[in-house]
């Protein structure tokens, strides 16, 4: 299997980004998915891509398998979320190679504490957990966690 094509998100896709994002966001278990929760997400969008964002999709031949928001300036991480039809397929580690190409020196992220999947992973792929803060917005606690090129991840294997 080819993994997806990582490519710039176009305002005319941004009706089913933000449909990947809510149904990556409810496999979590951590909210249900409804009209408002989208309305939500499409209203976001272009407010995080004028405050910043610079926005991605994973194209899987016509299909948006997943979206990666990236805040450049900040070296921050904001969104990886992949459609629940394609997760368990490496898709995740495609957009966090390709997320470590746009910043190859140091990257922040948060996560919610409750989605243990998700940071679990992050912490595999060589994260570490900095704090937990509240997020006044969503309620939720979110954990900190730091990726930082060593000399040891920066090298490659002959």
């Amino acid at each position: 299997m080819t993994l997806p094509t990582i490519r710039p998100g176009h305002p005319d896709e941004h009706d089913v980004i933000a449909r990947v994002w809510m149904e990556s966001w409810v496999s979590t278990g951590l909210s249900q998915a409804s009209e408002s929760l989208l309305n939500d997400l499409r209203a976001r969008l272009p407010r995080e891509i004028a405050g910043g964002w610079s926005l991605f999709v994973a194209d899987d031949h016509g299909t948006i398998a997943a979206m990666l928001a990236l805040h450049l300036p900040t070296l921050l991480l904001d969104q990886l979320m992949v459609a629940p039809s394609h997760q368990g397929k490496s898709l995740g580690r495609h957009l966090l190679a390709f997320t470590r190409r746009q910043m190859p020196d140091e990257i922040w992220l948060k996560c919610v504490r409750e989605n243990d999947k998700a940071w679990c992973w992050y912490e595999r792929e060589g994260f570490v957990f900095e704090k937990e803060s509240l997020n006044p917005v969503t309620g939720f606690t979110m954990k900190h966690y730091r990726w930082k090129r060593t000399n040891h991840t920066s090298e490659v294997n002959s």
